[in-house]
């Protein structure tokens, strides 16, 4: 497999930190072989261990026992942790786009996506709400056909609706995009985990599922038709369910991934049980990418603090999903 690209995002965050961090567990955690993207300054400021500059890729294998492998991105300020600037976020673009790039053409075998200010990306132009939409638009696929997974050691969710006001959830919620995110789901855990026949269960909207249109008709006229087609359709879908009885540890024995129809609702278990080792995984793409699920969290940035579970976490499984989906492809060019 070749080397897993990781953008360090922005380098007055703490991805540079935790990079260098996962590099010094990689043996404990059994690590592919993997290359930072972006400012290599940032790196050696931030992380006082070897590191090896790169011209490609290739070379990642021989440099990663010397050191963490880094194809350098050109920034020409000196960087402060935990302030942010419209040319670090530049250099942090860069990254990204070249780690996409890489990934694509097949030098890298996934790309895992470092911590970015989305408010300085928009400073500086950025068009997209966040990565994972930048990632799509890059790879051609449209949003409407990709799945943010979050993942953890005992749970997998995914949020039918992501980054949007509350009171708009019921409207932006129809058949159609529940059916179009099960779908999208059931097919990137069998791609990308090898899992046959991934088990999906939905939660309600409303508390208690809406008892019977008691509180609400979303599950009545909205996600049982959806359910319904997709189990019609051959997935195992079963829902929607009380989203306060769905996450315990009985419950969660029961399915590979629960799809809840808000944001909240799906990280907040998530993130309770997992905060230093979720990983967000975006499905639907032609590559392999994921992302430690937690931000820049400047305030710490250069301090040394940072907890480097969750790069970790997102690295192990890139190489994971990597492994599995080329597994499956071969199956499918074979049949």
């Amino acid at each position: 497999m070749a080397p897993i690209a990781v953008s360090l995002g922005d380098p007055a965050g703490i991805g540079p930190e935790i990079i260098g961090k996962a590099w010094s567990e990689r043996t404990r955690h059994s690590l592919p072989v993997f290359f930072g993207v972006g400012d290599a300054g940032a790196l050696k400021r931030f992380w006082h261990g070897p590191v090896v500059e790169i011209s490609e890729p290739a070379e990642a294998d021989a440099a990663f026992d010397k050191g963490v492998p880094v194809l350098a991105v050109e920034n020409d300020e000196r960087v402060v942790g935990g302030e942010p600037t419209a040319q670090g976020a530049r250099c942090a673009l860069d990254s990204l786009e070249m780690a996409v790039g890489l990934a694509r053409s097949g030098a890298a075998g996934a790309v895992v996506t470092g911590p970015v200010a989305k408010s300085r990306l928009y400073d500086i132009g950025f068009a997209h709400p966040g990565q994972t939409e930048f990632v799509a638009e890059r790879c051609g696929v449209a949003l409407s056909n990709t799945a943010m997974l979050l993942a953890g050691p005992s749970l997998r969710t995914v949020p039918i609706t992501t980054h949007m006001p509350l009171r708009d959830v019921p409207d932006a919620l129809t058949p159609d995009l529940v059916m179009t995110k099960g779908r999208t789901t059931a097919r990137g855990l069998e791609r990308n985990f090898g899992i046959a026949r991934p088990r999906l269960v939905f939660s309600g909207l409303n508390p208690h599922a809406g008892e019977f249109g008691a509180l609400g008709r979303e599950e009545i006229d909205i996600l049982e038709p959806a359910i319904s087609q997709l189990r019609e359709e051959g997935i195992d879908a079963k829902g929607p369910f009380a989203a306060d009885t769905m996450f315990h540890p009985e419950a969660r024995m029961k399915y590979d991934c629960a799809l809840c129809p808000s944001h909240d609702q799906a990280l907040i278990p998530l993130k309770t049980l997992h905060f230093d080792e979720g990983v967000n995984m975006t499905l639907g793409l032609p590559i392999v990418r994921t992302a430690p699920d937690h931000g820049t969290a400047f305030e710490i940035a250069g301090k040394g603090k940072a907890n480097p579970g969750a790069m970790i976490a997102a690295i192990g499984l890139a190489a994971f999903c990597a492994r599995k989906r080329s597994a499956y492809d071969a199956q499918q060019a074979a049949a």
